[in-house]
């Protein structure tokens, strides 16, 4: 889907922004920006779309994304409730490549944050020791000041260039193109309308009236902005609601297949294999594994 260009506030005697937002929830506007950007979910949950890549979230969450790569956290509809009593919180940094001046990243003890900024542009979900460090050192930079700042923000980059505790999150190569407002609320109605429908059969004549495109014209425009069909598309939100139902153990996986659309087990089986490239039963063993 095409995203809408984000201008991050920063203030003028600050040559990076680093926030601890707390609020209803994270909205719901596809968008993307120049800065790169470290997002640490304190709390909070629900769906994350980065690049084509469509994953759960929940507190703990870490990512790094690369300059201009679109993206948008989705929390749960209980978040969007007038009367909620759920907040999100998260510490987000963003910080422009050249921010600390273009010679920095020339110097040759410095190789290793040109590679970063290269690996972020695919996206890095932070796990492990160094996730832990990182939450440190967001926090310490909230209240930082004059140097004690910057040199927060560099020890926040040797520690993401030189760990290999990350995963990539965008699997495809294509480039993401910038949009103009009406194609954004186009896409959005869409996201939209399918993570709060997804449980039902929604058939692509219902999903095309949603944005006022024929059927054939929403399928070509849908695969066009975002490298896949809009089918593909539901089946993934629905594999990524099932992936949170299987760690939360609370029904069999019957149950959640019938629960997140499918209508048959089979089905729900193969689709969740070609999504995650495991079965349901294994994906639950490996995330009981990694808690355990």
């Amino acid at each position: 889907m095409k995203p809408l260009f984000h201008k991050v506030p920063v203030k003028l005697e600050s040559s990076f922004s680093i926030r601890n937002d707390v609020k209803p929830n994270f909205g719901t506007i596809w968008h993307y920006h120049p800065e790169l950007e470290l997002h640490y979910v304190v709390r909070g949950e629900g769906v994350r779309f980065i690049g084509d890549n469509i994953s759960n979230f929940s507190k703990g969450d870490m990512v790094l994304l690369g300059e201009n790569l679109p993206h948008t956290w989705r929390c749960k509809e209980e978040y969007f409730q007038s009367n909620s009593d759920f907040e999100v919180e998260a510490l987000v940094l963003h910080f422009l490549p050249d921010c600390l001046g273009e010679d920095l990243i020339k110097l040759p003890e410095a190789y290793l944050i040109p590679k970063l900024f290269e690996k972020a542009k695919k996206g890095m979900v932070i796990t492990g020791e160094i996730k832990e460090k990182l939450v440190d050192l967001m926090h310490a930079a909230t209240t930082a000041t004059n140097l004690d700042k910057i040199i927060i923000l560099l020890s926040i980059l040797k520690s993401l260039a030189e760990t290999d505790e990350y995963t990539p999150i965008v699997n495809g190569q294509g480039a993401f193109y910038q949009s103009n407002e009406a194609d954004t609320q186009r896409l959005n109605k869409v996201c939209t309308y399918t993570l709060t429908h997804y449980k039902k059969d929604i058939t692509l004549e219902e999903i095309s009236a949603i944005s006022n495109l024929s059927v054939t014209s929403f399928c070509r425009y849908f695969k066009l902005l975002t490298n896949k069909t809009y089918y593909d598309f539901l089946i993934e939100i629905r594999i990524s609601h099932a992936c949170r139902s299987l760690i939360e153990n609370k029904v069999p996986t019957e149950v959640i297949c019938f629960d997140c659309g499918f209508n048959n087990v089979s089905n729900f089986y193969r689709h969740f294999k070609k999504v995650t490239g495991v079965t349901p039963l294994e994906y639950k063993r490996k995330y009981l594994q990694r808690v355990n």
